[in-house]
């Protein structure tokens, strides 16, 4: 997370910086940083990225990738970050509603029939009868952060499995690598995670599945944040962002979400390409020969228009709201704003 500027995005407002460019020169692009993770779910910007539609909305991303959600709410919040692309969790909504930022579009959602993030079981915990989402109770399961998407999901299957949820021991391990080496040595008895990890970490023999979230609920996961000062400063810009990354979305959608008529996603060489275009962020180090259909195994559901459904949001801020993770002021009304994304 290093090389992050804390100086120089109060330009971003200036719309008179644009005006200042020389006779016959075309006007510099603004420069913007975006929190986002190395998640198959941030494909749609990646696309964006890659194919242009940034650049032909005179915007440059400077892509600054992060090891869990919350930190990319933070360093919003701090002025580090303009845009942000990841999970809803507790600690953003409790910011959103400080004023510090808003949601503008979605991310990835959980859907039935598209596999998303994978309750996984270590091999140890998993040779002694954790195979099953009815056996949690008395597991310890690692999470990212308390209140993160991960701790919300926990929550929603053990209300679809009629279990307390105190039952299960949830682990705080702050980033993702963590939990993974976490569940390889067996530290922890499992974990719910994304779908990439999880299928990287099942092919090789590190972890066991126990199953997939959609399976048991569906709801909206990831969101697209911008800072307050830049979403009502410089509305321009942030339309700007919205458009070029919807169509990024777009893109993702046709690509990953078509099905033929048994059911099966196709992977044909336009979705091929389009995934090889995700690789480069998701497995910067990996051929997109390899790469390429890891990323199609794991795409999740997306809305391809990246709207924002504000009844989930309620929805997820209500039960935190039960579970005293933000306070009894938070409202997602008066923090997401769906005229962008429409």
């Amino acid at each position: 997370m290093g090389g992050i500027s804390r100086r120089g995005f109060a330009g971003l407002g200036a719309a008179g910086l644009a005006a200042m460019v020389l006779p016959g020169r075309a006007a510099a692009a603004d420069k913007v940083a975006v929190g986002v993770l190395r998640f198959v779910s941030s494909g749609g910007l990646f696309i964006a990225k890659e194919r242009g539609y940034f650049a032909a909305e005179g915007i440059e991303p400077d892509l600054q990738f992060f090891e869990a959600a919350q930190p990319i709410a933070v360093a919003i919040a701090s002025g580090d970050l303009q845009f942000g692309l990841t999970a809803l969790t507790a600690g953003t909504f409790n910011l959103a509603a400080k004023g510090a930022l808003k949601v503008v579009a979605s991310q990835g959602m959980e859907k039935k029939g598209v596999k998303g993030n994978a309750l996984i079981a270590s091999n140890d915990a998993y040779a002694k009868g954790f195979n099953a989402f009815e056996k949690l109770p008395g597991t310890t399961i690692a999470i990212t952060q308390v209140g993160s998407s991960f701790h919300y999901q926990m929550g929603q299957i053990a209300a679809a499995k009629g279990f307390d949820l105190a039952k299960v021991e949830m682990k705080p391990l702050q980033t993702l690598p963590n939990m993974m080496a976490a569940v390889k040595s067996s530290q922890v008895d499992g974990a719910l995670i994304a779908p990439h990890l999880a299928r990287g970490m099942i092919d090789r023999g590190e972890a066991k599945l126990i199953g997939w979230f959609s399976d048991l609920a569906q709801y909206q996961f990831g969101a697209l944040f911008v800072a307050t000062k830049v979403a009502t400063g410089n509305r321009d810009l942030t339309e700007r962002f919205v458009r070029a990354y919807q169509k990024g979305m777009a893109d993702y959608a046709a690509a990953f979400m078509r099905v033929d008529a048994a059911g099966e996603r196709i992977f044909d060489d336009a979705a091929k390409a389009t995934a090889a275009l995700v690789a480069k962020h998701v497995y910067p180090s990996e051929a997109a020969e390899t790469a390429a259909p890891k990323v199609f195994a794991s795409a999740v559901a997306v809305d391809e228009r990246a709207r924002v459904d504000l009844a989930d949001l309620e929805r997820q801020v209500a039960w935190m709201k039960t579970e005293k993770l933000v306070g009894a002021d938070v409202d997602a009304k008066g923090f997401v704003d769906i005229s962008f994304a429409k």
